[in-house]
């Protein structure tokens, strides 16, 4: 399948609004944070409460169905969700480095990793150039910039 822009940023807008759905739907249930709880030797997270399992599972899970129905197949889904949302705890990982709180937006560092990673290490597959995926990239940054209200009221 010929990847259409369209579809690849539905795909890293699902990976990425999924984590944040599963939190508003499930409250303090199932929440385990990725870092387990690891403090590093300044004293601070690794990547802090916000990065959890059950955010990593909703994150994949939601893409790989999300592009099962797009006719992309399970596992490339599957893929493509859990690059993006490892490309997030980097991020968070980078941000807690820079004394930034949690929540706190970071544009370009919140959006970027999360779209280019995947997309890159998966243009085979999805049959995308590098031009392609700046391009679902910059769309997908401008509609997370553009929401960003939304997500922390």
């Amino acid at each position: 399948m010929n990847a259409g822009i369209p579809w690849l940023v539905a795909l890293v807008i699902v990976a990425n609004v999924a984590p944040w759905a599963a939190a508003r739907v499930f409250g303090s249930r199932w929440v385990a944070p990725l870092d387990m709880g690891t403090r590093l030797r300044d004293g601070s997270r690794a990547l802090g409460e916000n990065k959890t399992w059950r955010g990593l599972a909703a994150g994949t899970l939601s893409c790989a169905l999300t592009a099962l129905l797009l006719g992309y197949g399970f596992t490339l889904g599957a893929a493509l969700g859990f690059l993006s949302i490892a490309a997030d705890a980097a991020s968070s990982f980078l941000k807690r480095r820079l004394g930034a709180l949690p929540s706190v937006e970071f544009p370009l560092l919140d959006q970027l990793p999360e779209a280019l990673l995947p997309l890159t290490v998966l243009s085979r597959y999805l049959r995308i150039g590098f031009i392609g995926s700046l391009g679902v990239a910059a769309v997908f940054l401008v509609l997370d910039l553009a929401t960003t209200g939304l997500r922390h009221r």
